[in-house]
C-alpha cells in the first residue's frame, strides 16, 4: 500500500515545491521593483537638482554677460 500512495504524494510533493518556488520569486519580484523604484525616485531628485544648477549657473552667466556688456559700451 506505501507504493500506491507514494504516487499520490510526489505530485503534492511537487506541487508544493512548486508553489514555494512561486512565492519566493513574487517576492523576489517585489523587492526588486521596490529597489527600482527607490532608484527611480533618487535620479528624479537628482534631475531636478541638476536642473536647479543649471538654471542658477545661466542667471549668473547672463550677469556676467551684462556686466561685460556694460564695460563694452562705457
Amino acid at each position: 500500500m506505501e507504493g500506491a500512495s507514494s504516487p499520490e504524494i510526489d505530485p503534492l510533493g511537487r506541487l508544493e515545491e512548486r508553489v514555494l518556488q512561486a512565492a519566493a520569486q513574487v517576492a523576489t519580484l517585489r523587492r526588486e521593483a521596490a529597489e527600482a523604484r527607490a532608484l527611480a525616485a533618487k535620479l528624479s531628485e537628482e534631475v531636478a537638482s541638476l536642473r536647479g544648477e543649471r538654471q542658477q549657473v545661466r542667471v549668473r552667466i547672463e550677469k556676467l554677460l551684462g556686466k561685460m556688456d556694460e564695460l563694452g559700451a562705457a
